[in-house]
């Protein structure tokens, strides 16, 4: 005599623990991760149509896409730099402007704002194409 073989009932996988694990991962990375302070870059953005008085000494770098000119005088990046150094030491207050050329680069034109910035130059204004 041959007994009925039991009917194997198939085992079935439920959502809902892996919906709870992905859920609890979810809210340890939320909780774990750190939100940092980006830093930043302050910039004064001139007035448009209005002169301002305060512009009189201050040092313009144009940003070409060729290379970098302070005060109408082609010079390097580290000559910029250590000129831009130099005058600082001299007066901690220097303004220097910064005029992108149309074809430049944003992040390159942060870039020089950083470096200005790690010179000590902390009055800096970006204006625009003339």
């Amino acid at each position: 005599m041959q007994w009925p073989r039991a009917r194997r009932r198939r085992a079935q996988i439920g959502l809902t623990p892996l919906i709870d694990v992905v859920f609890i991962l979810l809210v340890f990375f939320m909780l774990a991760s750190s939100f940092l302070d980006w830093r930043s870059i302050d910039i004064a953005g001139g007035n448009t149509g209005a002169a301002q008085p305060g512009l009189e000494g201050a040092l313009l770098v144009d940003l070409q896409e060729d290379g970098l000119r302070l005060s109408g005088e082609d010079v390097t990046q580290e000559e910029l730099l250590a000129r831009i150094e130099a005058r600082i030491a001299e007066r901690p207050e220097q303004r220097i402007v910064v005029r992108p050329e149309g074809g430049v680069d944003v992040q390159r034109t942060v870039a020089l704002l950083d470096q200005l910035s790690a010179a000590g130059a902390h009055d800096v204004t970006l204006a625009g194409a003339p």
